[in-house]
């Protein structure tokens, strides 16, 4: 998904001094009034810093609501011809979600606009000790050997990892989708949903699911009741999930709520991600639910009662608004 959002001309001119600069280390860039635009130069410490003795610059400038974009010098402005960049998007877990996603979406409009060869590595963060000097140190030991790869090119590593998880068969009881397996279900994922559709009886209105990473198997978690107030508290926040939340309103609607916390390992991910469409399916194809809303967060904490309020109010909004047939042509 792309936000529309573009590179402002301040930010393109900001770049191009920070590559000819020989005291600057890196670029602070925001989002304002739907454009990327620069926000502080980091400089660097001394003359004889490295990379990872620079990082503890952007210490002052990294807080835990705000998200950033960060481009910084790899090799030593002072000493070296070498002007390539890393592009950092570092989006805090309690960064409001509408940040979060504006950021998300925008991360490789960034990149392509300022120009991808400026840029041989890309990485996402979500705390700043991801961008001290221990942490870059292990960031680098996790990558170990292979080649950094662009934005671009890890974008579509994921898009392939992610096909390859949604079409793989495996063996056991499944869901059909689309004439084939797609994934395998534990038995009571069935009945459980069935009867959360069933209305206002004594079986819980929330039902949560979880994958099981090395069987790649969709497992029941727990049937249980909760509030709209209650409802961000009773997901669980250790491990993904995908929870079937039975909404109080009239209708007794279905939400389907995609949790994924940033502590999960990139299989987990990308796992939830390829299957989440697949577990929708199974719901409305064996559990008879007619799913209303889809909500997906990183945290449950994110799912508030206000959230869910806010997404069947503009349902009623659209509903009343209806069709304005036009006027009939002639005199007034």
């Amino acid at each position: 998904m792309q936000s529309g959002i573009s590179a402002s001309s301040e930010l393109q001119t900001a770049l191009q001094s920070l590559l000819t600069s020989t005291t600057d280390r890196g670029l602070l860039a925001t989002i304002s009034s739907e454009r990327i635009i620069p926000s502080t130069t980091i400089p660097t410490s001394s003359p004889s810093s490295t990379f990872t003795t620079d990082l503890a610059q952007l210490s002052p400038h990294l807080t835990p609501t705000t998200a950033l974009y960060i481009l910084l010098r790899r090799a030593s402005p002072l000493s070296s011809p070498d002007k390539s960049l890393v592009a950092i998007t570092y989006i805090p877990n309690a960064a409001p979600v509408r940040q979060k996603m504006l950021f998300a979406s925008t991360r490789l409009t960034l990149v392509r606009e300022l120009g991808g060869e400026h840029f041989p590595e890309s990485i996402f963060c979500t705390e700043a000790a991801e961008l001290s000097a221990d942490g870059w140190e292990k960031h680098k030991a996790h990558e170990g050997s292979a080649d950094p790869l662009t934005a671009e090119e890890e974008s579509l590593r994921a898009v392939r990892e992610a096909e390859a998880l949604e079409s793989r068969g495996t063996g056991g009881q499944g869901l059909a989708q689309g004439g084939r397996i797609a994934i395998r279900a534990d038995g009571g994922i069935a009945e459980a949903l069935r009867a959360l559709g069933g209305g206002g009886g004594g079986e819980g209105n929330l039902v949560q699911l979880r994958m099981d990473v090395p069987s790649e198997t969709l497992q029941l978690v727990s049937t249980t009741s909760t509030t709209p107030s209650a409802l961000s508290s009773a997901i669980d926040t250790a491990e993904p999930r995908f929870s079937f939340y039975r909404h109080d309103d009239a209708e007794h609607s279905i939400v389907f709520i995609s949790t994924c916390p940033s502590g999960a390992r990139i299989k987990e991910r990308m796992l939830y991600a390829a299957s989440r469409a697949n577990v929708i399916s199974l719901a409305q194809s064996e559990g008879g639910l007619k799913v209303a809303k889809r909500i997906e967060a990183t945290n449950p904490e994110e799912v508030t009662e206000q959230v869910i309020a806010e997404e069947f109010q503009s349902q009623a909004v659209e509903e009343k608004k209806g069709f304005a047939k036009p006027k009939r042509p002639g005199r007034r």
